[in-house]
């Protein structure tokens, strides 16, 4: 069969031509935007790449459009499908009909965390000798890459396994349903909830219908695996749930419920007061220590002990741009060391941040040294571009020294929305002011924390090059 995807580039698109291509079909495909590192990964596996949505693509004669939600109607290329009535389809159904049936899916939901959840998870699977197939909205760097089909049924097991990054928003322009609710998870991890994706879902109540609907089609022999600390999530769980349900995170001794003991990059994993297994790895951050636990209930839902998982995370490499450290400048005096994170809401940009601080304050005391935390961010999301979640920003980057913000694009003042954190916050509308801003600011032993869900600029490599420009 031979495919056509339309907004091929982004990540689940991109993971899907993959998986497509792995399954032996002929995969082409087109985006607005074709760029690296997806462009390169599927220029590898033999698929051509179109720039733009021009009509004449209809000319391919593919068997069939698979159409990512990035494309609306008044698409040129979509309306000529519509116009001469062939075959198209959604990437979540299309991977629903063609990958995930007759295989145990994993799927990882939650408003933070999915990307790492899942590749935790697919990690514990390997090392436990399950192979399983996995489509990540990321690299893992245990892998190299976002998306394989996996091997056969593992022993023990009655289907082969697939763990996929559960993504609440929309399927396509003429499927509004979330992706989730058309992979038919046997295992759903439920890892957080609160409002996001503003520009479709008007509040949290209506997110909480979508992840419903999810808990719906787990069957009675599947697992629903929740974070006891979720209010939303369990509102969820009280609209009906008929799967056998695992806690995790529980602040207390709670019976059956999973929970870790110590500091996020050294703890006990206990459940109720049975110690059952112990982490220690590279990983920091209270949300990487739930995100642990999850993955631990989840692959012990498919016969992994948490005791294996656990040796498993002490191998665990994360995932490209989650607090990846992107290099090291050099200053009068020192060092500047500048990092790159996907964190765009709120929630998240406050427990990256603090996972920094607290990774910092452990290596102060143990190396008599410590650093200041830049911010430097950009609301590129559709829901900070809105600027519904705006006045959460202080509270955001309250653990930063200083924050610099990227405003180009807004419809709302940032400088405004800032204004309590005084001195402190620094707006700029443009990427080379922004720049110049921070490197004015930088001293030796600072970290720069790049945040946003896009490709900010480029900022991280003009950041090294401007700072290692200061001591020529």
């Amino acid at each position: 069969m031979h495919i056509h995807i339309l907004g091929i580039c982004g990540t689940f698109m991109g993971g899907l031509a993959a998986l497509a291509r792995e399954c032996g079909h002929r995969v082409t495909g087109c985006d607005r935007g074709v760029y690296p590192p997806m462009s390169d990964q599927l220029r590898a596996l033999g698929i051509d790449l179109i720039e733009g949505y021009d009509a004449d693509q209809l000319s391919l004669r593919p068997d069939l459009f698979v159409v990512g939600n990035v494309v609306t109607r008044g698409n040129p290329l979509m309306e000529a499908i519509l116009d001469a009535s062939l075959p198209y389809t959604s990437g979540p159904q299309w991977l629903s009909e063609h990958v995930l049936r007759d295989r145990h899916v994993l799927a990882v939901a939650g408003t933070h965390g999915k990307t790492t959840t899942t590749a935790m998870l697919t990690w514990i699977l390997e090392h436990a000798g399950l192979q399983p197939g996995f489509l990540v909205g990321g690299i893992p760097a245990n892998f190299g890459v976002s998306a394989r089909l996996g091997g056969a049924t593992a022993v023990g097991q009655t289907r082969p396994l697939f763990v996929i990054e559960a993504d609440e928003y929309d399927t396509a322009f003429f499927d509004k349903r979330s992706k989730f609710v058309h992979y038919r998870a046997r295992t759903a991890v439920l890892n957080n909830l609160e409002h996001d994706h503003a520009d479709i879902f008007p509040d949290l109540q209506a997110i909480e219908t979508q992840f419903h609907h999810l808990v719906r089609t787990v069957p009675a022999a599947g697992t629903l695996v929740v974070n006891a600390r979720e209010a939303a999530l369990a509102r969820v769980l009280a609209r009906g749930a008929w799967s056998r349900i695992q806690r995790f995170g529980c602040v207390k001794e709670e019976p059956g419920c999973l929970r870790a003991r110590g500091e996020p990059h050294a703890f006990d994993v206990l459940r109720g007061s049975l110690k059952v297994g112990r982490v220690e790895w590279a990983l920091g951050g209270e949300h990487n220590q739930l995100n642990a636990l999850a993955a631990i209930a989840a692959a012990e839902s498919v016969g992994v002990a948490p005791e294996a998982s656990c040796a498993a995370l002490a191998r665990f490499e994360s995932v490209k741009r989650r607090m990846e450290l992107v290099g090291s400048a050099p200053v009068q005096g020192g060092e500047v060391h500048v990092y790159d994170d996907f964190a765009h809401h709120p929630t998240a940009i406050r427990t990256t941040v603090n996972g920094l601080r607290r990774q910092l304050d452990r290596q102060a005391i143990q190396q008599q040294r410590n650093g200041r935390i830049l911010a430097l961010f950009e609301p590129r999301s559709n829901t900070m571009k809105l600027g519904t979640m705006k006045a959460q920003l202080p509270w955001a980057l309250e653990e930063a020294d200083l924050a610099f913000c990227h405003s180009a694009g807004l419809d709302w003042d940032a400088g405004e929305a800032l204004k309590p954190m005084g001195a402190r916050a620094t707006v700029c509308s443009s990427i080379d002011a922004l720049v110049e801003a921070v490197v004015r600011e930088a001293r030796p032993g600072d970290h720069l924390l790049c945040m946003s869900n896009g490709g900010f600029g480029g900022i991280h490599q003009r950041l090294l090059k401007a700072l290692s420009q200061t001591v020529m």
